[in-house]
């Protein structure tokens, strides 16, 4: 049941935060606290009009308010940001994992591609002029092979 309500605290939280006016109200309380007129004040709105985007604010669970004399100053509440903020965690921690894995991934095919590269290197048994004899030793002999199979195809069709 604990999920169930922290996963509805969240879906008002995430929908309250899909309006730019809500968005803009929650970076100026980021500042500090500050009352309805304060915050009506850089928008082209009535103060009606953001009282009701602080209510939808407030039962998300992203605003709180304290009685101050007539004044009832808002500021952030911070288990709503918490909860928003342990929720993208989670997320970044997956993300993290991923590109971990395909930094491992990424690393085993340089590594192979290194080793392939490096394979005929590798055989050789130490001078250039050894080297370049090997290579003339497996040309000969892949040519032997070759001629081979064409005997054999010929002899193959004279039987026939």
């Amino acid at each position: 049941m604990m999920i169930m309500a922290e996963s509805l605290n969240l879906d008002a939280a995430f929908s309250a935060l899909a309006d730019p006016t809500r968005r803009a109200i929650l970076a100026r309380l980021a500042k500090g606290e500050a009352t309805v007129m304060e915050l009506a004040g850089p928008f082209a709105m009535t103060q009606p009009a953001i009282s009701q985007h602080l209510k939808v604010l407030e039962e998300a669970g992203l605003v709180a308010s304290r009685v101050d004399g007539t004044k009832r100053p808002r500021r952030l509440a911070k288990a709503g940001i918490e909860a928003m903020d342990q929720w993208l965690a989670m997320l970044r921690d997956a993300l993290e994992r991923s590109y971990d894995r395909l930094d491992e991934v990424l690393a085993g095919m340089e590594t192979q591609k290194r080793s392939t590269s490096e394979t005929p290197d590798r055989h050789a048994t130490g001078t250039a002029s050894n080297t370049g004899s090997e290579l003339a030793k497996r040309i000969r002999t892949e040519e032997r092979r070759r001629k081979n199979k064409q005997v054999q195809k010929r002899k193959r069709g004279e039987r026939r």
